[in-house]
Formats: structure tokens, sequence, C-alpha cells
């Protein structure tokens, strides 16, 4: 059996996470190994993230402006972006915490559909929603907004 996860609190409702399987456990690691390559970015993995008032989450991957954390948690302003990885949660995600990162300012978010076998990618918050909506598939090469210039390859 897997073991909890834990929760997440989502505008002061309380979210059981599902458990994480091998194949999404793999992802999250590739993408730290991709990510850990940029410079001057700090990479949580399955950290917190406050989203003021009342909402915490523990995306997979954050991408963090280089700072201190040890008296705070990373808040929007921080977040350069987020990385959710869904195998169970791909509702979860696309309907309840992407609006959330989107009413929040966080710049960027990819979604990648260990299901469907492609990332989605949200760039240009706007309320609680994203103007920019692309899917990319595995092996196609992406750039985040904050940098432009690396080519990372969508991990499968």
């Amino acid at each position: 059996p897997l073991p909890e996860r834990g929760v997440e609190l989502l505008e002061g409702e309380i979210y059981q996470m599902a458990p994480i399987g091998p194949r999404h456990a793999y992802a999250v690691n590739r993408w730290n190994r991709v990510f850990s390559s940029l410079p001057e970015v700090f990479v949580q993995v399955q950290g917190p993230l406050a989203l003021p008032p009342d909402t915490y989450l523990e995306p997979d991957l954050a991408l963090l402006r280089p700072g201190d954390y040890r008296e705070r948690l990373p808040r929007p302003e921080d977040v350069l972006l987020v990385v959710e990885v869904a195998d169970a949660s791909l509702d979860y995600d696309l309907t309840k915490k992407v609006p959330l990162y989107a009413k929040a300012g966080v710049p960027e978010v990819w979604v990648q559909d260990l299901l469907g076998g492609k990332l989605l990618l949200f760039r240009t918050p706007e309320e609680d929603h994203y103007r920019e909506q692309i899917w990319v598939r595995p092996g196609e090469r992406v750039s985040p907004l904050a940098f432009p210039e690396a080519f990372l390859e969508v991990p499968w």
C-alpha cells in the first residue's frame, strides 16, 4: 500500500491529496533534474506555497526566485513557475489549483498529464484563469517564461 500524502488548504477548505505512485514520483524526479541546470533559481520539490489569505498548496515543483526561505513560506511573488504532475489528479489540478495560481498571479503553471501523455502550459494569469494555454508533447522543447534562452526537453 502507498503511504498517505497529506492535505492542502484551498480557500479555507481542506483537501486530501492522492498518494504518490511510481510514475508520478519518476516524473517529478525527471523535472527536478531538468530544472536543476537553470541558473539563479531555487527548485522546491513538493514543498509548501502560501497563497494568502487562506490557501496553502504543495505543488510538485516550484521554481523560486533566490531568497532566504528559512523564516517564511514562499509566496506568489517568489514563484517563477509551478509544475503539477497529474496521474489521478488531473481534474483536481485543472479545476481547483490552476485557478488559484492564476488568482494569486503565479506567472506560469505547467501541468503534466501522465495518462494523456502531454504537458499543458498555462501563461499570462488574468483573474481566475490563464489567457494562454499550450499543449506540448513529450520530446518537444519548451522554455519557461523566466528563462526564454533555456530550451528544455519535455520528459516522459
